[in-house]
């Protein structure tokens, strides 16, 4: 399937947004995620199921002031 990974075109086989982070090997990192624009928490990822055409944003936390 296809989805827009960050702004970005990206293949995938993965179903699931916790699929995705393992994937692209974010499953140990803490990173902020949100599906179509809706923020979505690192319990409800398991369960968030993604389709074809999805807009995956993922941001890892910054530092600075």
């Amino acid at each position: 399937m296809k989805i827009i990974l960050n702004g970005n075109p990206h293949e995938t086989d993965a179903a699931t947004l916790d699929a995705v982070l393992a994937e692209l090997d974010f499953t140990d990192a803490v990173v902020a995620t949100a599906v179509n624009g809706t923020f979505v928490s690192a319990a409800e990822r398991v369960d968030t199921r993604l389709a074809d055409g999805d807009q995956v944003e993922i941001l890892a936390p910054m530092q600075g002031g």
